[in-house]
Formats: C-alpha cells, structure tokens, sequence
C-alpha cells in the first residue's frame, strides 16, 4: 500500500502548540473565558485552556507526524530556557477576538523564532505560519454575537488585569472533533 492510500485512509488531524500559564494566572484567565461564555454563548471560549500559540493549528496525519514530531519537540524544548511573559489589560483583533495582551513580550518571540528555525529544520511538515507572531491569551474568538461586542469591549475597556509567569513547557494539542486535547507536553530544560 503506498502512501496515498494510507494518507486516505487515516484523515489528518488538527493540531496548534502552545504554552500554558501555571496557576494562579490560569485560573484568572480561565474564569475570564468563562465569564464570556456565560455572557455571549461564545462556545470557542472554553474550548481550550487559556494558552498563548506557537504554532497555530496545522493538520497532518497522526500516524506519520507524531512519531517525528514528539521526540523533536522534547530536544527543542531541552534546549531552551525558561522565559518570563507578562499579561496586561486586554485588547481585541478587529471585532472577532477579544484577549489579553502579552506584554515584554520579546523573550517570548525570541523563543518563538527559534522554535520556527527548529521547526524549518527538523520537522519541515509544520507549516510556516505568513502572518507575523503576536503574542496573546485569547478569550473568546470568531463566534462572538456581533450585537454583543460593542458592550464587551466598553466592559474590558475598564477592567485592569496584570500578571506575570515563567514559560516552562512547551504542550503539543490535537483535536479530536469537538475540543482540544494535549497531546505531550515538553519542559524547557536549559538553565
């Protein structure tokens, strides 16, 4: 059987990676997550944890990538060290995306672009992403009622939120049809 017909047989999977805040920040972001879904039914809300993207979501064949894929991200990610990400107030992309903002964001994009380089490298599957990375937590996105986004972005407009969390690992996600699941995650190792 060539490799056609495996690829047909078995459909790709969608998959993003991420980094995910240790408590208390997840908490706070998840109840902010929350509290928009109760608001606006904005399903896309809770159906992943509060994370900021490395990777946005991409979809190869399991079967074919993850093999390659997981011991690769596990040398990257105990190659590098630690980096500290700082959250501040919240911002929005257009009318569709409502987050909060990372900021002293450039250890995070430095981390971001050796992650790309990595990734170019040594598994070349990975699409290259066109638009630049600007990191950010989302809180809901592109199914919030359109009626609804003009009193949600008055209400951030005045709320205050800061935080600060080291990045430590690096969490591999795949969908399975109706939300996402962590696949692996993969500590930063590097002192």
């Amino acid at each position: 059987m060539n490799e056609q017909q495996t690829s047909t047989r078995t459909p790709p999977s969608l998959y993003l990676l991420a980094t995910l805040p240790p408590e208390p920040v997840f908490s706070e972001v998840w109840a902010l997550k929350q509290e928009v879904n109760r608001r606006t039914g904005s399903r896309n809300a809770v159906r992943l944890p509060p994370h900021i993207t490395l990777i946005p979501p991409f979809r190869l064949v399991p079967a074919e990538f993850e093999p390659e894929a997981l011991p690769a991200l596990a040398r990257f990610a105990a190659e590098q060290a630690a980096v500290e990400v700082g959250l501040h107030n919240f911002a929005w992309f257009g009318n569709r995306t409502l987050f909060v903002h990372v900021s002293g964001a450039e250890p995070l994009k430095q981390l971001h672009a050796e992650l790309v380089r990595f990734c170019k490298a040594e598994l070349p599957t990975i699409p290259h992403e066109k638009r630049p990375f600007t990191p950010h937590m989302t809180l809901a996105t592109r199914d919030l009622p359109p009626e609804q986004v003009s009193e949600l972005k008055q209400d951030f407009a005045q709320r205050s939120y800061a935080a600060t969390f080291p990045v430590t690992s690096l969490v591999l996600f795949r969908h399975d049809g109706r939300q996402w699941q962590p696949v692996q995650e993969f500590h930063l190792g590097r002192e």
